[in-house]
């Protein structure tokens, strides 16, 4: 049976870390931890029962309770399953980075390869373009 840990919202996987080491020393019956961004405030476990859920959260700092009812994998299996997101890029397109070394510049498009993921691109505001190739999912299509 599956149970919510309602926790501290961005502290999830500090929880997470502190139950995995509290169930090893106890030999608690719990035989998964499951967080995820889609997720926020929340540390699911997977339980043989909900005495040993609740049991298991005592004294740990961050958590505030156990959900009143157990769930089901179909509960929550969208949460899960990530689901990469379709980006269409084209050459001379303009991006924006919007993570790494060189978030928030705005870039040409000059090559994309898409069986690898990577497009190389143009920084366009500085004095010599110079060609880098980064990952696809660091890129937003800018619309005119």
């Amino acid at each position: 049976m599956l149970f919510a840990y309602r926790v501290t919202a961005g502290q999830e996987a500090i929880v997470a870390d502190l139950l995995y080491e509290k169930i090893k020393k106890m030999h608690a019956p719990v035989a998964a931890l499951i967080t995820s961004p889609r997720l926020r405030g929340y540390v699911i476990a997977e339980a043989s029962d909900e005495l040993e859920a609740k049991r298991v959260i005592t004294n740990v700092p961050h958590v505030k309770g156990v959900l009143h009812r157990s769930m089901l994998i179909g509960d929550i299996r969208e949460l899960l399953e990530s689901k990469p997101a379709e980006i269409k890029l084209e050459k001379d397109q303009l991006v924006e980075i919007i993570s790494g070394p060189f978030k928030g510049e705005k870039a040409k498009v000059v090559r994309v390869n898409a069986e690898k993921e990577e497009v190389t691109v143009e920084l366009i505001e500085v004095a010599v373009p110079i060609p880098v190739t980064i990952k696809m999912g660091i890129l937003k299509a800018i619309t005119n």
